[in-house]
């Protein structure tokens, strides 16, 4: 496992920039997984967050947001630089809440790169909260140009 990210390092890796840089620390990674945690959903004025309530669905972006800081980081492990990805699908996303408690405590954060090539990658992604499975669901990202997980 490599060492831990702060929400600045994080920032410099990924694309999302200010309050949709939903993650606050990378816990761990290794080649194929990432653990980070997030408090962003908190914020009153989460970007993501309608009429009072961030809705489950929403988690989907915090995994996908793992999976793009774990693609970032391989990549420069591998002694290349980080490419720009886009979201292309989500398949068997699974909520097993409607909205995210803010009084739960911190999101933890998993994603495990199942496949990837230079066209683009699959994650599997798993949130909890407290301990409680809050959303699962794979992730597909499609590369600009070459890179692998």
């Amino acid at each position: 496992m490599s060492r831990a990210l702060d929400h600045a390092a994080i920032a410099m890796l990924i694309p999302h920039a200010g309050a949709m840089c939903l993650l606050d620390a990378v816990l761990d990674w290794d080649a194929t997984r990432i653990r980070a945690r997030g408090t962003s959903h908190t914020r009153v004025d989460h970007p993501l967050r309608r009429d009072g309530a961030l809705h489950a669905v929403h988690l989907c972006e915090y995994g996908a947001q793992a999976a793009a800081v774990h693609g970032a980081l391989a990549a420069r492990a591998a002694g290349g630089a980080p490419r720009a990805g886009l979201l292309a699908a989500l398949r068997e996303v699974r909520l097993h809440v409607d909205v995210v408690d803010p009084a739960g405590g911190a999101l933890d954060i998993e994603a495990e790169c199942l496949l990837g090539d230079d066209h683009g990658a699959q994650y599997a992604f798993r949130i909890t909260q407290g301990g409680c499975l809050q959303a699962t669901g794979r992730a597909t990202i499609a590369y600009g140009a070459a890179a692998s997980c």
